[in-house]
């Protein structure tokens, strides 16, 4: 169950080559293809490709009757200028690899090698390279291609590497722990005038500088509170660029966060009731629309205690802080199916922050990350 050391060589100079090619969320074409060539001396049983997208699943089967074990990792960069300064730093000007999805994909190829030399007593293994989780589509486009149908995992782990936490400790509890979120746009519709006569149009200006306090207002609660919701103005739009015209049509964004699935159809129906509300005020028309949906993720009991006994067996020190998040995953959505379960691995206290243009994904981690996601498949499959 254990990497050699030309495993670990390899493994960390593929994450160094994934990490210099950076694909955004749903154009991950290259990326999945190097999964593909990376996993071919394993020899999985089936390959899946394009699923939901860019999606890639090995399966590596028994022979015996059992349980689908899935693990997954995302395939998928940010649109960041990256400033780490290292000598793998990302070739493709704006696009970066800043979550770290470079070195979850390298763990599951461990993982692969490893089931490539060992098959599983019985059921199978499923690796699940998933796209666009950054966007939280991708899994959606997952669940919903039909072949996922040949899938149908009993259970799904995932990782996700977390700076702030001791290097190689571990953060894992059952319920939530990443919260609900999605994008809002609301559209604002009036009619534009000559700047010197703005009395003969119809202005979202006022409409506008009521939204952007109002809507944070509709939050409530502390984040230890079950019931939990907040909404974040992200982003405005007025008019055109000019100086000779009164704007006749705005656009606010903003985030709603809740913890839980059903308290996000409440806070909905409130912001969208606010919308119309003060579009009504003002003489304007409004339209609401949605982006970037992500359900709670929610981890299961049965399956965190699966992780928990695998952590305990490898010497690797948990805890439950940090945890829930307020920031949103998109691998909850597998927990609708699914005895499901996501921990997070420290990547030291010192390490620069997610999403941050100097962060780099840890190659130490592969090594442990690999072990506790091996030692998981082994006890439920022998």
């Amino acid at each position: 169950m254990t990497l050699t050391n030309r495993d670990i060589v390899e493994l960390t100079a593929w994450r160094r080559k994934l990490h210099q090619q950076p694909e955004i969320s749903n154009e991950e074409e290259k990326t999945a293809s190097e999964v593909i060539g990376f996993l071919a001396n394993t020899r999985p049983d089936k390959v899946l490709s394009g699923l939901g997208g860019h999606g890639v699943a090995a399966i590596y089967e028994s022979g015996q009757a059992g349980p689908t074990v899935m693990f997954r990792s995302e395939l998928d960069a940010l649109p960041i200028h990256e400033l780490s300064g290292v000598e793998h730093s990302s070739l493709v000007p704006g696009k970066s690899h800043m979550c770290g999805h470079d070195g979850h994909t390298a763990i599951l190829a461990a993982l692969g090698r490893q089931l490539g030399r060992e098959r599983p007593a019985r059921g199978r293994v499923v690796l699940m390279f998933q796209p666009a989780e950054e966007t939280g589509n991708g899994a959606a486009g997952v669940v919903a291609d039909p072949r996922f149908g040949e899938i149908a995992p009993d259970y799904a782990f995932s990782l996700h590497n977390l700076p702030g936490v001791p290097f190689g400790e571990v953060r894992v509890k059952a319920g939530v722990v990443n919260c609900a979120s999605r994008g809002m746009r609301i559209v604002l519709e009036g009619k534009t005038a000559h700047s010197s006569m703005p009395e003969t149009g119809v202005s979202p200006m006022i409409a506008v500088s009521q939204l952007m306090p109002a809507l944070p207002a509709l939050g409530r609660g502390t984040f230890a509170d079950d019931d939990f919701s907040m909404v974040t103005v992200t982003h405005a739009l007025m008019g055109e660029a000019v100086f000779g015209i009164a704007p006749g049509q705005a656009q606010v964004w903003a985030t709603l966060r809740t913890r839980r699935d059903d308290r996000m159809a409440e806070l909905i129906a409130a912001a969208e009731a606010l919308a119309t509300k003060i579009a009504g005020e003002h003489y304007l028309s409004v339209r609401c629309d949605y982006h970037e949906i992500f359900v709670a993720s929610v981890n299961a009991p049965d399956a965190v205690r699966h992780l928990e006994q695998a952590l305990d067996e490898e010497g690797v020190a948990r805890g439950e802080e940090d945890l829930p998040m307020r920031a949103s995953e998109d691998f909850g959505l597998f927990g609708h199916s699914a005895a499901s379960a996501m921990f997070f691995l420290g990547a030291g206290e010192r390490h620069p922050a997610l999403h941050n243009p100097d962060y780099d994904f840890p190659d130490d981690l592969i090594p442990i990350g690999s072990r506790i996601f091996m030692r998981t498949a082994r006890n439920l499959l022998g």
